[in-house]
């Protein structure tokens, strides 16, 4: 997977300036994170050039986002991910993209928030 930036900034206008709100590259793409948990992202596949976006939207919400919204199931390395769904970019307009992130959003709002890391202090000896 590779970066794509205009893919990138489609799902940021989305979500607009939301406190708790965070990008953290991963995969080779973008995701978005509310609280430390992955609400979704954009990225192009580097052999095809498929730009797809991804979204958690919870085990409870994935038929919906799979019927209303006209995503699929994400599959990664061939093994079915529950509760993410995927849907590539040329087929998801802003209705559908505003929808799929607001789906996303109302599950990961209702995760505990993760617990700060904290730095770890090594000593040299």
């Amino acid at each position: 997977m590779a970066y794509d930036e205009e893919l990138t900034n489609r799902f940021r206008e989305q979500l607009g300036f939301m406190d708790g709100v965070s990008e953290k590259n991963m995969m080779g793409g973008v995701c978005f994170l509310y609280e430390g948990h992955m609400i979704g992202g954009a990225s192009r596949n580097k052999n095809t050039g498929e730009r797809t976006f991804m979204f958690r939207v919870g085990k409870d919400n994935e038929q919906e986002a799979c019927d209303r919204y006209s995503a699929a199931p994400l599959s990664f390395t061939g093994r079915k991910m529950g509760g993410l769904v995927e849907i590539e970019d040329e087929a998801c307009n802003d209705d559908q993209l505003k929808g799929l992130v607001s789906l996303a959003m109302s599950f990961v709002t209702q995760l505990p928030p993760k617990p700060k890391k904290e730095k770890s202090s090594k000593t040299k000896k």
